[in-house]
């Protein structure tokens, strides 16, 4: 079971993520901080899943998660929505990156914090891996 405590430190970076209140490195550091390992956000069932040393889940329901995935994976089209995060463009919100990345193929998202990696991956298994950019 998870505790309390940490199961909101989870809710808060996804709401963060939502409301724009955090960037992506700044709730990886958070979760990190209070001992996740990583999260999965599934866009076919509209969860977010989080996953903490301890072996304990915190699992969300997310209305961002939610919307129809296309059948065709497209690696090139999750870059740009993966550049654009990165660049914290004018204009960016994580609810108009998830939908160019379901637009885009993705049927789901891995962030693995001890592997400094996210994998994105299709409905047929199809998948692309982005490392975390280097800390300068």
């Amino acid at each position: 079971m998870l505790n309390e405590d940490f199961r909101l430190t989870a809710q808060n970076c996804m709401q963060a993520a939502h409301s724009g209140a955090l960037s992506f490195p700044e709730i990886v550091g958070t979760l990190m901080q209070a001992g996740f390992e990583g999260y999965t956000v599934d866009f076919r069932c509209g969860e977010v899943t989080y996953y903490h040393s301890s072996g304990a889940i915190a699992r969300f329901a997310d209305a961002l998660g939610e919307g129809k995935v296309a059948e065709n994976f497209g690696v090139e089209e999750i870059r740009a929505a993966i550049a654009e995060a990165q660049a914290l463009l004018p204009g960016y919100t994580y609810a108009g990156f998830c939908q160019k990345v379901r637009s885009a193929g993705c049927a789901a998202y891995h962030v693995s914090i001890v592997g400094r990696r996210a994998v994105y991956f299709g409905k047929t298994g199809e998948c692309h891996v982005e490392y975390f950019p280097q800390q300068g």
